[in-house]
């Protein structure tokens, strides 16, 4: 399958998906409020005034966000389905636009050394080709610039990675670890998965290792400058089911990095 084919699989897998992930997704789950959005915070640092670029933005999750910060969000996503959800869950201030991750034209045409950040938030994942955004970012952002992506943490959360749960007697008392099983990782790969349980139907993933995630953006010149690896609390809540990452607590489900524009 050409990547043109597969990027239209995925298009066509999000618009499918479009209203039950908003739905499902709203403001927040704990996925995104325990694990991401307090790295991402951190690593952006949005401030009033600034020009931030929100890439693939699904239901307008993070874009409201930022726009509460005070800064002035572009933001967009391939799927015309998932941007009309955005803009009636509101952000009047927010300029919503479709435009294709992958499409480097159509990036470019956003506007040169326009933003003084930018984020994509769990999404390279989703997209059959990074080298175009990382490309296009590197002019889109001024100079000094920052972008901050979470993803997926490429080495224990992939769709090759299996979750453990086993339970031992010791001495009396039934102890449980939870662990990971990684069968492939060197090699990328695409995989049809579930981002959440019960949605209509599969989207593709797009596995890289991290050499392979960086190495466009090390090409386009970005120097990559700071980066966390997320998991639950020891202490929080467990998920409904039974295997839920918040049982991992030493073991990351997020990865959030940040890239510079030299």
């Amino acid at each position: 399958m050409s990547r043109s084919e597969e990027n239209a699989q995925v298009q066509k897998a999000w618009d499918a998906n479009a209203s039950f992930w908003d739905a499902r997704m709203a403001e927040g789950n704990d996925f995104f409020r325990v694990l991401i959005w307090p790295a991402v915070e951190k690593l952006l640092r949005p401030e009033n005034g600034e020009r931030l670029l929100d890439i693939a933005c699904g239901n307008g999750l993070t874009s409201r966000r930022l726009e509460h910060a005070g800064a002035h969000v572009t933001a967009f996503d391939f799927s015309a389905a998932m941007i009309e959800l955005a803009k009636r869950r509101g952000g009047s201030g927010i300029d919503y636009r479709v435009v294709d991750a992958t499409d480097g034209a159509a990036l470019l045409a956003l506007g040169a050394a326009t933003f003084h950040g930018a984020l994509c938030n769990m999404a390279l994942m989703d997209m059959a080709e990074i080298d175009p955004l990382m490309q296009a970012l590197a002019s889109l952002l001024c100079p000094g610039g920052r972008f901050v992506f979470s993803i997926l943490h490429p080495c224990f959360n992939s769709p090759a990675c299996v979750q453990m749960g086993e339970v031992e007697d010791r001495g009396g008392n039934l102890v449980t670890t939870y662990a990971v099983k990684i069968s492939r990782y060197l090699t990328p790969y695409s995989q049809p998965g579930l981002a959440m349980h019960g949605q209509p139907v599969p989207h593709p993933y797009f596995h890289r290792p991290l050499a392979a995630l960086l190495a466009p953006a090390f090409e386009a010149g970005l120097v990559l400058d700071a980066i966390e690896e997320r998991a639950f609390p020891r202490d929080h809540p467990g998920g409904s089911m039974p295997l839920s990452w918040s049982h991992f607590s030493e073991i990351p489900a997020v990865l959030v990095a940040r890239l510079l524009r030299k």
